[in-house]
């Protein structure tokens, strides 16, 4: 029985992975490593600390990992400022028909809670969820299971029930690790990631419905 969908945010509802992505290689090129944007797709579904702490380890940054991030979030302030919060085409209006269901539906985001707050308010559909998950609430970051179990519990759901929208590795990863159904949302805008952990890929939401979900259960 199908009792929650849970949602990753970045690339799956929110058009926003292009802010961390150009606002990361632009600093790195201001710290005079000039890494193409794709050396960024490999931190895609995961959180500000762990993507800073790899970089800094992997190329030696000279400053704390805590002026990185706070550099990337003036960056990328800039550029919601300048684009505002822009959805996934169809990801709204899909998931408040999913509400209608009556299913229970919650985020499970590496991005800051503040982000995902701002983003569902400004997208309409606050109302739709009853848990908003972020990496900052739990140990460990994507690829391991630890936000997708944690909306879980905070539903009152079991895992083993759960269908998560997810578009990167580290996050479907993730999410089967937590032994939930994972679709695999290829997001035609973005690089091609790896959802060879996903249960089910569509590259859209024309024709899924809440009926087609529940037959995986």
């Amino acid at each position: 029985m199908l009792e929650a969908i849970i949602w990753d945010m970045d690339g799956v509802i929110v058009d926003s992975e292009y802010t961390f992505l150009e606002s990361k290689t632009e600093i790195l090129h201001e710290a005079g490593f000039m890494k193409d944007i794709s050396y960024q797709y490999q931190f895609m579904g995961t959180t500000n600390d762990f993507m800073w702490q790899t970089m800094k380890d992997e190329l030696g940054l000279p400053k704390e990992v805590d002026f990185y991030i706070n550099e990337m979030k003036r960056k990328r302030e800039e550029m919601i400022a300048r684009d505002g919060v822009r959805g996934i085409k169809g990801a709204a209006d899909f998931i408040k028909e999913l509400k209608k269901s009556g299913v229970k539906m919650a985020i499970a985001s590496s991005s800051p809670k503040i982000e995902i707050e701002r983003a569902v308010k400004e997208l309409g559909i606050a109302h739709a969820f009853e848990a908003l998950v972020s990496g900052e609430e739990v140990e460990n970051s994507k690829p391991a299971p630890d936000v997708y179990l944690e909306a879980a519990k905070q539903l009152g759901v079991n895992p083993k029930n759960s269908l998560v929208f997810e578009d990167t590795k580290n996050g479907s990863i993730a999410a089967n690790r937590a032994g939930m159904f994972v679709v695999g949302f290829e997001n035609p805008d973005y690089p091609a990631q790896d959802l060879t952990a996903a249960n089910y890929i569509v590259t859209n939401y024309d024709g899924i419905n809440f009926e087609g979900l529940s037959k995986h259960f």
